[in-house]
């Protein structure tokens, strides 16, 4: 088990390489800077802003929430929010240039709307099928003993 595990890092490691050193030959300063930015931007926005979102949301909202919704809910806030912040750049139809229409040419804003409904669906699904389940069990929202 031991070398299956030393083998997956060392192809991790020359793949890693191989990426930077494309990376680093194929590119101009100008673009190796604006990469750094987004690095390092993607740093800060997640430590400055989405951490902090996620435990004012897990200590504000889900408390309130029933505790079969709890789980759920932590599912579908992890989902939207992920899918959210990599549909940033569509949503705010950033890049979009005039001289070519093929470019966001479609309504993303629908879109995520659509699938924030229908994860919000999912939520409340999973936390009647969870409600229902804890009443089967006795209540304790955990695995029914077996036969007795």
């Amino acid at each position: 088990m031991r070398a299956l595990q030393v083998a997956i890092g060392a192809v991790g490691v020359v793949l890693g390489g191989f990426g930077a050193w494309f990376l680093l030959t194929r590119q101009d300063l100008d673009q190796l800077t604006n990469a750094a930015v987004w690095l390092a931007a993607g740093v800060v926005i997640h430590d400055g802003v989405l951490a902090i979102a996620t435990l004012v949301v897990g200590a504000v909202v889900l408390p309130r929430l029933p505790r079969a919704a709890r789980a759920p809910a932590v599912v579908g806030f992890v989902v939207l929010g992920s899918v959210t912040l990599l549909a940033v750049p569509v949503l705010g139809r950033f890049g979009a240039r005039p001289d070519n229409a093929t470019l966001l040419d479609r309504s993303y804003v629908t879109a995520w709307l659509v699938l924030a409904a229908l994860t919000l669906v999912a939520v409340v699904v999973a936390s009647v099928l969870r409600s229902r389940g804890a009443h089967d069990d006795g209540g304790t929202g955990g695995p029914r003993p077996r036969g007795r």
